[in-house]
């Protein structure tokens, strides 16, 4: 028979992988998939984990509280160390996914990120205030693991991610605007609901434990400070790790 002519209905000879290519191949393959457990994947698995700490933290501290009956329970959430951490797995759950997915956090997640670390931070170090200024006040402050999780290790290792993460965005110094609003907005209610119901959730608020006015404003502006200069810490960590971008890429630019 002679050799069959190629028409409009036929396609040219068909190139089949030989045996060796396809080996090779399927072999690559794996190590495309070991590749992909990078650093940032890590960074993801961290955060998981101090979401999960964070909620064991919160479920053991309203365990605890519980056990004293004159204390009511709904008074937990007025704590501003309870709002931030709840605020922090939020965060730590979003900065997982995102991890996960991308080489770089957007904007809007590093600035939540960065409001939420801020606050936790200030909480453990007004609550270690609290413990030394406590045995002073002729009253002991027990710290249970669920406190020692909620004001040490967690604001540690959110301070420990933020500090060693290359993939965070690049911060604005107009960041620190958004600092103080949340702060005083609760410092504002918990004075109020407490004028009400006679309990505060610290000691410098609460006007029967201190010897006037002027103490609570001095320790409002003490903590006013700290949040003012761990955010700023922040931010200059932020702008000093940032990676460069490619020539004409703006979508990561952010006003100075």
């Amino acid at each position: 028979m002679g050799a069959q002519a190629s028409g409009p209905g036929r396609t040219g000879p068909t190139v089949r992988d030989s045996p060796d290519t396809r080996a090779d191949t399927m072999a690559r393959k794996p190590l495309r998939a070991r590749r992909r457990l990078t650093l940032r994947a890590g960074y993801g698995y961290g955060r998981l984990l101090l979401a999960t700490a964070g909620i064991v933290g919160l479920v053991g501290n309203y365990e605890y509280v519980l056990l004293f009956p004159t204390f009511a329970a709904y008074n937990v959430f007025t704590y501003f160390t309870v709002q931030s951490a709840i605020a922090a797995v939020v965060a730590f759950i979003l900065g997982a996914v995102v991890a996960f997915r991308h080489d770089r956090d957007p904007q809007w997640l590093d600035t939540f990120r960065a409001l939420v670390t801020t606050y936790i931070i200030v909480s453990g170090i007004v609550f270690l205030t609290i413990v030394i200024q406590s045995s002073s006040r002729d009253y002991t402050i027990e710290v249970p693991w669920p406190s020692q999780i909620l004001h040490f290790y967690i604001p540690t290792l959110a301070l420990l991610d933020w500090l060693t993460d290359t993939g965070k965005a690049r911060l604005s110094w107009r960041f620190l605007r958004w600092i103080l609003p949340y702060p005083f907005a609760w410092g504002i209610f918990t004075l109020v609901r407490g004028s009400f119901v006679g309990w505060y959730p610290y000691f410098f608020l609460d006007p029967a434990q201190v010897s006037g006015p002027l103490e609570t404003v001095l320790y409002c502006l003490i903590a006013v400070a700290l949040f003012l200069g761990i955010a700023s810490v922040l931010v200059a960590t932020s702008r000093l790790s940032w990676r460069p971008r490619a020539r004409g890429d703006r979508s990561s630019s952010v006003p100075n």
